[in-house]
């Protein structure tokens, strides 16, 4: 990936409703000066999660989630740049949205506080980009990684039924990063947008959401971006990330086809396993909220809730973090047959 970025013009995208929900609004400015728009939930004080959106969406693509666990978690969300309420900015890179990410953490997280970190898609990728930076490391209890790659985005994607190869990329790279704007959300954008990312048998009202927050998207965002994407090569940060890690994938998705989330879960130092959604595509917080929802909580009151009880508890606690609490959320995070490690998927 390279280290250049790329330029967009400045400007946010329409805002969506968010939940009726407590909510304090902060701006975090990240290392180059980009100011981020940022939303967090729950009490102060309670376990935190931190969410990261993908390519084209926003913090309302995490509206199932706030709703539920705000009321036993802190959330704290956040729009990448050029989406949602945070303006784009001068650079597009890997390296900006690991910056970004740290600069959230280190504005919305006490001193010494880890929190839970999920990403889909484009946030995924960006949890990978920042997993050697020491301010989201330290910072880090486990991950939630959700229909995202670490490389050959745009080579391994299915969105053109067209056999694998060099025409086929070329022209979903042309498709992907096209200046077109969306135009507004009508019937025929919707079954287009459905059949990119989402399964066939996705509910109506799952991709109207998704439809109004795509379209919410500026072109430039969404242009710029995209190049960033199909130059992509995180598969060495992927080694880098040693906390717990999660992974859940659509088997029906077009953009980030199962394969990449096999690829990710056999590179990871410390995986608790792949949970691959039958009936399921790009868009999984969305299309299968719930278990998207309970990996999170169970991932929090494993390594961050119980983490805390066994600190609290001397040395002899310290065990809920690392051997005992690996297998608590084996159990539960990871799936109900207790696999721990890297041992094959659970299939839903």
């Amino acid at each position: 990936m390279s280290r250049t970025g790329r330029r967009i013009p400045k400007g946010a995208s329409k805002e969506i409703p968010r939940p009726d929900l407590g909510v304090r609004e902060l701006t975090v400015t990240s290392a180059d000066g980009a100011r981020l728009h940022v939303e967090v939930y729950g009490n102060e004080g309670a376990p935190t999660v931190v969410l990261a959106h993908g390519w084209t969406c926003s913090i309302r693509f995490w509206d199932a989630q706030i709703r539920e666990l705000a009321p036993e978690f802190r959330v704290v969300a956040y729009d990448q740049r050029g989406h949602g309420r945070t303006p784009a900015s001068v650079t597009c890179s890997t390296d900006a949205l690991a910056d970004d990410l740290e600069a959230v953490l280190a504005a919305t997280l006490a001193p010494g506080e880890k929190a839970v970190l999920a990403g889909h898609s484009m946030g995924g990728m960006t949890l990978m980009a920042a997993a050697d930076r020491p301010g989201v490391a330290g910072r880090t209890a486990a991950v939630l990684l959700c229909s995202t790659g670490s490389s050959r985005l745009v080579a391994e994607s299915l969105v053109l039924p067209l056999r694998a190869g060099g025409l086929r990329t070329r022209l979903t790279r042309a498709v992907l990063g096209a200046r077109a704007p969306l135009g507004p959300v009508t019937p025929v954008s919707k079954a287009v947008l459905k059949y990119a990312t989402m399964a066939r048998g996705t509910a109506p009202d799952r991709v109207a959401q998704c439809a109004r927050i795509v379209h919410a998207c500026p072109t430039d965002a969404r242009v710029a971006w995209s190049h960033v994407l199909a130059e992509l090569e995180l598969a060495a940060h992927v080694r880098k990330l040693s906390v717990p890690v999660v992974l859940v994938a659509g088997a029906d998705d077009r953009l980030t086809p199962p394969v990449h989330a096999r690829e990710i879960e056999a590179a990871l130092p410390h995986s608790l396993g792949l949970t691959l959604l039958t009936g399921v595509g790009h868009m999984t917080p969305v299309e299968a909220p719930e278990v998207v929802t309970g990996k999170l909580r169970e991932l929090v009151r494993t390594y961050v809730v119980a983490g805390a009880a066994g600190a609290a508890g001397g040395a002899g606690g310290a065990g809920a973090v690392g051997d005992s609490g690996e297998a608590g959320a084996a159990g539960t995070a990871a799936g109900s047959e207790g696999r721990v490690g890297r041992v094959g998927e659970e299939v839903t």
